[in-house]
This record gives C-alpha cells, structure tokens and sequence, in this order.
C-alpha cells in the first residue's frame, strides 16, 4: 500500500502564501497534524519512506514514521519562481499555476509531471515494493501528481483535485503485473 502524504501546516499555509522551495518548518499545528497522523497509522509498518528535500515534508514523514526518511529531488515541489512566498489571492495565475508571463522561474508543468512520474514508476518497477507498505511525504502539488499517476490526468489538466490537504493522506497500490 502507498500512503501519500502531504506534509502538516507552516506558517505560510496559515498566512495563505504561496509555498515552494522557499518554504518553512512545521509550525506548531502541522508538528500536531504529524503527530496525530503517526497515532492514526500506528498498526502500519512502512518498509520504504520517502519526502520531498523539504524540511516540513521530511518532519512530517519521519514524525509519522519514526525513521528515517529518503529524499528525492524528483518529489520536490513545484517550483514557483518570483511567485513564492506571495499571497495567494494576489498571484496572477494560468489555471492554478503562477503565470509564467509574469513570474520568472516557474517551472514547466511537463516537466515537474515527468519527474514525479519517473520517481512513481522508479518505485512501481521494483520487485518488492508490490506488497511494500511506503510513505511519500509531499506537497498538496506532489500528492496531486501521485494521485494523476494512479487515476490518471483529468480532462482539465488540473492534479490538484487529487491533493490532500494540510497533514492527510489518500492511499494508492500499484497494479499487479507491471
């Protein structure tokens, strides 16, 4: 079974800004968010844990697991460009995403899809992840991606309908035979 997690509450989640990979720590309520996951999961054995290389997905995956936990850049979060940091409600968008015609550095869609499929499919071909249980600590934009590459991508485009909020999971399994 795939847990895919999104990492608990900062304060820029709190502020309503936009997080990337100028993000923050948990603050108080996400380190509680963590915490309560690890009770809620506490009969699961994870045998593979992975994160993001942010720290508030890292904390939030080793909180629930007590181990320690792999990071892959391939499941960092989508980058933002100038648009980090900014309130959410003053971001120009395309779709859900910063314009990039406005904020320089924001990664290509394509691009951030291809590498956290090619880290899913990494994992999915191994031999012994099929009846592994595995924690990925992520990003409400990685979880969305996880959840586009198991249920595939919507008609609009949009992976954050697969997302979870702020210290929740959804869980996935890998098809048989692959």
């Amino acid at each position: 079974m795939i847990y895919v997690v999104r990492h608990g509450q900062t304060d820029l989640n709190k502020q309503g800004r936009l997080q990337g990979r100028q993000g923050l720590p948990l603050n108080d309520a996400g380190m509680k968010q963590a915490e309560w996951l690890r009770e809620h999961l506490s009969r699961v054995t994870f045998d593979y844990v992975f994160s993001s290389p942010q720290d508030r997905a890292i904390q939030t995956a080793e909180i629930i697991t007590g181990q320690k936990a792999v990071t892959d850049s391939r499941l960092d979060v989508f980058d933002l460009g100038e648009a980090d940091l900014l309130l959410k409600k003053e971001v120009k968008l395309a779709g859900v995403m910063p314009d990039p015609r406005f904020y320089q550095g924001v990664e290509e869609l394509n691009h951030f899809v291809n590498r956290v499929f090619g880290f899913m499919k990494e994992l999915e071909l191994q031999r012994d992840t099929k009846e592994a249980n595995i924690l990925i600590s992520g990003h409400r934009c990685t979880t969305g991606c996880m959840g586009a590459y198991f249920m595939g991508i919507p008609e609009d485009g949009s992976l954050l309908q697969y997302s979870s909020g702020n210290g929740d999971y959804k869980t996935y399994t890998f098809k048989s035979g692959v």
